[in-house]
């Protein structure tokens, strides 16, 4: 015969408020239940809690048993507000993976809004490129993934558009190109040396594609390719939210022909639940990141 957990309450309600009486007007129980209960106690236990004639002394039994029922008592509480806690997203844990443009920019300002709510939620953070945020929330790695969507009509991924990102052309401050303010062509920038990074497949199927064939260098990383450009090795287009908003070397230019946004949102997977912290979180992104100011970045809203 198991232990009963109501078995357990009772003895400590006996222990606690000193005998039989006044622990079941507590319970809200009659006396006769509880002491039947604790009989049954005794009975799985094999030794009796309490002294014969004596209902509030525990006997030596009794009395080493107390500390053991009082911890686990404790624990399951703990375990139980934990759970409740759990279940109305006020503890546990977001994962999210994101571009490191919106990563950089973006997410910060709904973590820190989030925290403010949520203050027992761990939030992990993990940026990738575009490719690798998909993956990851397809195999299940994050619970959401926020950046531009590659495979937009993916069936398995619900993306939420929220704003736009333009492309344009990063090159050193002193280059010719530096005194186009106003907007270039892809035409203009076939006689410099273009430097491949992630998001020039964004290029792919327009005229401006032509670029990669004579490309000198192809870099994923971002740092590196900062590196590289500031060097004045090459030239290469990025959205603007990927650009630093006041960097001394480096001026972006907004690529006027082919005239191309990347598209930022939130990415969910179709077919898993996910966690009401997660959730909540995903609630926050879209009300936090519809409040961005987008001329900081010239971008416009996304509706």
């Amino acid at each position: 015969m198991d232990i009963k957990l109501q078995q357990l309450k009772y003895f400590l309600l006996v222990v606690e408020h000193g005998g039989f009486r006044a622990a079941s007007v507590r319970a809200n129980r009659s006396q006769a239940a509880l002491s039947t209960s604790v009989k049954e106690l005794d009975k799985i236990l094999g030794q009796r809690l309490f002294e014969a004639g004596h209902k509030v002394k525990l006997t030596p039994f009794g009395e080493a048993c107390l500390p053991k029922i009082q911890h686990f008592m404790k624990q399951y509480q703990d375990l139980e507000s934990d759970l409740w806690a759990t279940a109305i997203g006020q503890r546990g844990k977001v994962r999210i993976a994101s571009v490191p443009s919106v990563a950089a920019k973006l997410i910060p300002q709904v973590m820190a809004s989030f925290t403010e709510s949520h203050s027992n939620v761990e939030v992990s953070l993990i940026d990738d490129n575009a490719i690798g945020i998909e993956a990851r929330l397809l195999a299940g790695e994050v619970d959401l993934a926020v950046g531009h969507c590659l495979h937009i009509n993916d069936n398995n991924i619900d993306f939420t558009p929220l704003l736009s990102d333009p492309l344009g052309v990063v090159c050193l401050a002193d280059h010719p190109l530096a005194c186009c303010t106003q907007g270039l062509s892809w035409q203009q920038l076939r006689a410099f040396p273009f430097i491949i990074n992630g998001t020039c497949q964004l290029l792919d199927n327009t005229p401006a594609r032509v670029l990669f064939d004579h490309a000198l260098y192809s870099v994923e990383n971002i740092t590196s390719l900062f590196s590289i450009l500031e060097l004045g090795i090459g030239i290469t287009i990025l959205p603007k939210l990927a650009f630093p908003s006041h960097h001394q070397k480096l001026t972006w230019i907004p690529l006027n022909d082919p005239s191309i946004e990347r598209i930022i949102g939130i990415l969910r997977f179709k077919e898993r639940q996910i966690s009401p912290q997660a959730e909540a979180f995903y609630q926050l992104c879209l009300q936090e990141l519809n409040k961005i100011n987008l001329n900081q970045f010239n971008h416009s809203s996304f509706n």
